[in-house]
């Protein structure tokens, strides 16, 4: 990990903050906003937006943060392929309460254990905080990539953990972008809840 965090602040190095706060926010906002209306489109523009976020995240010490957005590059290209594979079919189905309380148990407690490492490591800021965010957009990111209704419910709790942080950390562009990442969470369900029903 600590080769890729002093890889990632070269890079930014000669980029300051905001300009790449901008840059970030807005592949970002983009790649949420065509998951919203189930376009396979959101995994690419994803990528871009998730390697300008783990550089930003890096620079204001939200590790858990950095190491999710690493991840969700990885996960994008799954969902690319896996959404392309479905040769243009636009399934939305829905999960088992029993699955969705496992996965919330399961988060909760890993938490809370990545929570504490960050805060024995590191300098981290507000560890349990970053590390809810974390675990949380990893069961949401599953979700969407296997289309479930469920990812946007996810989606809510961790932009309404995450807007608070932000804002504490002085990123309010970030901040303001994902109160519409919030508001796009209503939307996606409610259009998935349409789709879902015109599935089945």
């Amino acid at each position: 990990m600590t080769t890729t965090v002093m890889a990632l602040t070269d890079i930014t190095q000669a980029i300051s903050l905001s300009q790449l706060e901008y840059a970030a926010n807005g592949f970002y906002l983009l790649a949420v906003f065509l998951a919203a209306r189930n376009s396979i489109h959101t995994w690419w523009l994803g990528i871009i937006g998730c390697a300008l976020f783990a550089a930003l995240f890096v620079q204001v010490q939200l590790y858990a943060e950095s190491m999710l957005m690493l991840f969700f590059i990885i996960t994008n290209v799954i969902g690319w392929y896996q959404w392309g594979r479905a040769s243009g079919i636009k399934r939305v189905s829905s999960t088992r309460p029993t699955k969705l309380l496992l996965f919330t148990a399961l988060a909760l407690l890993v938490t809370a254990a990545h929570g504490f490492m960050l805060h024995s490591l590191t300098n981290g800021y507000a560890p349990y905080i970053d590390s809810s965010i974390l675990m949380f957009s990893l069961i949401a990111q599953f979700l969407l990539m296997n289309r479930k209704l469920e990812t946007w419910w996810f989606w809510l709790l961790v932009n309404t953990i995450a807007i608070p942080l932000y804002v504490s950390r002085e990123l309010y562009v970030t901040a303001i972008v994902y109160c519409g990442f919030w508001f796009n969470a209503w939307y996606g369900l409610y259009l998935w809840r349409k789709l879902s029903r015109a599935a089945g």
